[in-house]
């Protein structure tokens, strides 16, 4: 098919599209309908903050004896320069060396684009490389020119091995080492200012799960009510949605390729968020549309109850393996798996979050990280039944010097998903 014959289509899809969501608006629930963007301002990060990221970077790799480290147009990228770029085969990225500017590698035919989104407030130096030319030596030459004193260089998480590979092959005498320690090192520690837009993003995403769960109704498909919830966010001014588990595809933690049909009796499980400046959110509810059964209402009991141990147990100081420990010993002694095992909690008890839904650190056992004020992470303890059905309640929190403060208020109970 030629590009013009695909472009073609891609059009025609997308007129078909706008007729759909067209349609899908003049029949739009009353509890969607009447939805309205927050009042509240989004406050951006500052430049001057993103400066003392960087700033406070340089200082680790001192300390860590690194002089620079190298990271695509990813999360990290954003986190420091405010400017996203992505992947692709050709290398695009950011160095920050120990000392002095940073500077961006980039194709030579992308160049006017690049700097587009750089801000010059960071640096505006561009170092590009032609199609037959190896952005790795382009990298390795930043590195010299800004002073070699360790001979190691930092490859932040996100970096690809062929990136990775190549600056090892063009750089003999250096060290190709984990940054992992600077860069998530300092993302895992949220600033005030980025608390406040992952509390905006959660605020959002509740007002959406309202006004999307009071669309429920027996016989409504999968679709239709994942249509309803991205329309609620969008109604909100923001782009969002979930994974909807319905009935005992619910006991699967991310869900089921097959079509599911909501009836009265089951259990409707929706796991989802959005994002805010780049700042995510992520909230589960789970329901029983119409009336629950006993076994429905102990196993949500004792999930409310299995999540608020998790909150209890994190303090300043504690480990992180210690909440995951708190929830499980909940769940095991009302009799369910231990270690893992189904019937039970079969993964961690929670994740980080921040510039991505699921970064460092992880409420897992093993992890002796120590919790310290700014982290956040979201607590859900999953109760997986297999063939039966699962309950997940799971909020997102910051920790503060006193202790944890959650960014959503918890589910009352099965038949009050918001508190």
């Amino acid at each position: 098919m030629s590009i013009h014959r695909r472009k073609f289509l891609g059009l025609a899809a997308l007129g078909s599209g706008l007729i759909s969501a067209t349609n899908r608006l003049e029949s739009m629930p009353a509890a969607i309908d009447r939805l309205q963007p927050l009042k509240a301002p989004v406050v951006p990060i500052t430049i001057d903050e993103r400066k003392d990221r960087i700033a406070r970077a340089q200082q680790l790799m001192e300390k860590l004896r690194i002089d620079a480290i190298f990271m695509e147009g990813t999360a990290s990228c954003f986190y420091f320069t405010g400017m996203r770029w992505g992947q692709s085969e050709r290398t695009f990225g950011l160095l920050i060396p120990s000392k002095g500017k940073i500077a961006y590698v980039c194709p030579k035919f992308e160049e006017d684009r690049a700097r587009e989104l750089i801000n010059p407030a960071f640096g505006d130096e561009v170092r590009c490389w032609e199609e037959e030319q190896s952005p790795f030596e382009l990298i390795r030459n930043i590195v010299r020119d800004r002073g070699i004193r360790f001979r190691r260089i930092g490859i932040e998480e996100r970096v690809r091995f062929f990136i990775a590979d190549g600056i090892r092959k063009v750089s003999p005498g250096f060290d190709i080492t984990d940054a992992t320690p600077v860069t998530a090192g300092l993302r895992m520690h949220k600033s005030p200012a980025e608390i406040a837009l992952m509390q905006y993003a959660s605020d959002v995403t509740i007002e959406a799960y309202k006004a999307a769960f009071a669309t429920v109704r027996d016989g409504m498909s999968q679709s239709e009510f994942s249509a309803n919830l991205s329309a609620a966010f969008r109604k909100l001014g923001y782009t969002g949605g979930a994974l909807i588990c319905v009935g005992k595809f619910s006991a699967m933690p991310h869900g089921s390729i097959k079509p599911q049909i909501i009836r009265e009796g089951d259990v409707l499980l929706v796991d989802g968020g959005t994002s805010v400046e780049g700042y995510a959110s992520d909230i589960t509810r789970t329901i029983v549309v119409g009336k629950a059964s006993q076994r429905q209402r102990d196993v949500w009991n004792l999930e409310k109850e299995a999540q608020d141990a998790a909150f209890n147990a994190i303090k300043v100081g504690a480990t992180c393996e210690s909440v995951d420990a708190a929830a499980r010993a909940v769940i095991e002694k009302a009799g369910f798996a231990k270690n893992y095992g189904l019937p039970g909690l079969p993964h961690r008890t929670g994740h980080g979050i921040g510039l991505e839904g699921h970064e460092w650190t992880n409420f897992v056992k093993g992890n002796k990280t120590l919790i310290a004020p700014g982290m956040c992470f979201s607590d859900e303890p999953t109760i997986a039944i297999p063939g039966e059905f699962g309950i997940r309640l799971e909020d997102c929190l910051y920790v503060t010097e006193s202790g944890p403060i959650f960014f959503s208020k918890q589910s009352v109970s099965i038949d009050q998903p918001f508190g």
